[in-house]
């Protein structure tokens, strides 16, 4: 892992860790806003397909752990993820016109979600990362080592 960085690292990292987490959000989903609807049954679903959703978590997963192992705080990449996604999501959601205000707590599940996930992988990441740790104790992500 790359040495201690410094404040203004981090909250640059920070910025920038929701704003790709944002543009994660709308380059994978946020486009998508039409239900289909089973000819046969008649049943509701989406807007989003299962590829989707598999395409947006696998590059969410991919910008948390770049984050991490360039440096980024371990509690601040999960977090600024969490944020900035859960931002967009919620800007789109109460654009849709929904009377019942229902999107409140699709942000709240989204917000849980997301940050639960991004813990997990926080704390997978840096117990791998410890796994190998140099002599100073410091994490040390580099292959080889």
């Amino acid at each position: 892992m790359p040495a201690k960085r410094a404040p203004i690292f981090q909250a640059l990292s920070a910025v920038l860790v929701a704003a790709l987490s944002a543009a994660v959000w709308l380059a994978w989903m946020g486009w998508d806003t039409e239900y289909q609807v089973d000819p046969v049954t008649g049943s509701q679903s989406g807007p989003y397909e299962a590829w989707q959703v598999a395409g947006c978590a696998i590059s969410l997963l991919v910008l948390l752990v770049v984050a991490l192992v360039t440096g980024v705080r371990k509690v601040l990449a999960p977090t600024a993820l969490t944020i900035g996604f859960t931002a967009a999501w919620t800007i789109q959601a109460a654009q849709q016109p929904d009377q019942t205000g229902l999107f409140v707590i699709g942000a709240t599940l989204i917000f849980v979600g997301v940050g639960l996930a991004s813990a997990v992988v926080s704390v997978i990441t840096y117990a791998l990362g410890n796994r190998r740790a140099t002599p100073s104790g410091e994490p040390n992500f580099s292959a080889g080592q």
